[in-house]
Formats: structure tokens, sequence, C-alpha cells
């Protein structure tokens, strides 16, 4: 399943259904699960960790040193998911010691050509990334969140679970769940309704969705003000505990 011209360290763990296509090169310290496709001139270098039924297009790097001046060749990893799909030229970088350590890409991705997920990323489960999608280092994207081409997030960055960013967005604040935010830098326009009814939630969740939408940036509240507004109701409304943890967590403020 290891293509003659594909070089493969030693020190390298490989299941025994791994591919492994022409040409790649998997470095040091790197682990792939079985059922994992490695298509050809992939470059790999760990410390990474990849799980099961992956697959990595030609050309993509994956593993490899922080994007990070203060990096000083720490031994910091990746560790990817179960069930990604890679694209092209897509590029992903291992942690540093200035946070958790590891670039963490949960399960089911869909990650389009040219995207880059930078050092202490940590992506969630069934997102999509399309073409061109760049995330900045220490950046967190929640389950489901879409990031439509060419969108950029600024480092420390945060977007909730089932957030949509809209094509060309520019996101320098973090974006609450359920949000859908457009332009440079980005701004609210309402709530990802047609994701969330794809993804079986119910006509009153949606509604009770909207409604703490409205709390945040319709009614003048303060963001304090708002919160409290929204707590008040989330014990009986838990379609909101995303929304609220993701206002909660404002050390960028919340896009505007």
């Amino acid at each position: 399943m290891i293509h003659s011209t594909a070089i493969v360290s030693t020190s390298a763990v490989i299941a025994d259904d791994v591919e492994i296509g022409p040409y790649t090169i998997i470095g040091d310290h790197v682990e792939i699960e079985g059922g994992t496709r490695i298509d050809s001139h992939v470059v790999i270098n760990g410390p990474t960790k990849i799980g099961k039924d992956n697959h990595i297009y030609q050309f993509a790097s994956i593993g490899d040193d922080p994007q990070d001046k203060k990096y000083a060749d720490e031994p910091t990893g990746l560790v990817i998911g179960d069930r990604n799909t890679i694209r092209e030229f897509c590029t992903i970088s291992r942690g540093t010691t200035q946070d958790a350590g590891d670039t963490i890409v949960g399960d089911d991705n869909w990650i389009m050509a040219y995207c880059h997920i930078a050092h202490d990323c940590v992506v969630g489960n069934k997102t999509i990334l399309a073409n061109n999608t760049t995330l900045a280092g220490h950046v967190h994207l929640g389950d489901w969140v879409i990031c439509g081409g060419f969108s950029g997030v600024h480092q420390f960055c945060h977007v909730g679970a089932h957030a949509f960013l809209g094509m060309y967005c520019g996101v320098n604040r973090n974006v609450p769940a359920y949000t859908l935010a457009s332009g440079t830098p980005a701004v609210p326009k309402g709530i990802n309704s047609e994701g969330l009814k794809r993804r079986e939630f119910t006509t009153e969740q949606i509604r009770n969705i909207k409604n703490a939408y409205r709390v945040v940036y319709r009614k003048g509240f303060k963001l304090a003000e708002a919160i409290e507004q929204i707590q008040a109701v989330v014990a009986e409304q838990q379609e909101l505990v995303p929304f609220l943890e993701s206002l909660r967590s404002t050390e960028r403020g919340i896009i505007r």
C-alpha cells in the first residue's frame, strides 16, 4: 500500500492498510491509523497523529513547523481526527508552546484546496472550509461551521458552532454560534437558518435562536445585559447554550 517512490521514516507508525502515493514523504514521529489514503507528493512531518479513513490529496503540507517567529524547535504537535478530506495545496501547522502545544482538527471536516490552518488552531467536527480559507494562529472553529471561499479569521478569534462566514469574509472579532456573517470586517447578518433546518433543528428551536440573536443585536442592550436576558431562559431552551457560551468568550469582543 506504500508506493516504491515514497519516503517513510523508520520512526513513523503506519497502519497496514494505509495507502501512500508516489513521491510522498512521511517524516519522523508521524502516526497514521487505518483506512487513511495519502496521495502523491504530500509531505507530513511530526509529531503528527492522523486518525482513520482520512483522504489527503496531492501537494498538501501537513504537520510542519508553525509559522511563528517565537517557535524554537519545541516538540509541539498536530492531531487530526477521522474521516477528514484535505484537498490540494492545504497547509496545516503544528502548535506552539505559547498555547496548548497542539493544533487540533476534529472529525468529518471538508477542507478544500489552498486552505491554511495555522498553529494552535482548534477545528471542530463537520466543518466546511471552502477554497483559500485562512485561519490565523490560535483560532477556534466550532462544529458545523462553514467558511466561504477566501474567508479569513484573525488570530485568537473564535467562530461558534453552526456559524456561516460568507465569501471573502474578514473576521477580526468573535462570531457567536449560529450567526451568519459577511463583509470585511465581518458584520452579523442574522442567523444561519438554512443550515439549522438542514441539521433538523425544530421550528421552535430556530425561533428561540432568532429571539436570542435579536436580544444581542436588535434590542439595544449592552453585551452583559444581553447575556443576562439569555441566561434567564437558557434552562428551558438548551439550544441557546452554544450561543450563550460564545458570547461569554469575549477576549476579542464579538462582531457588531
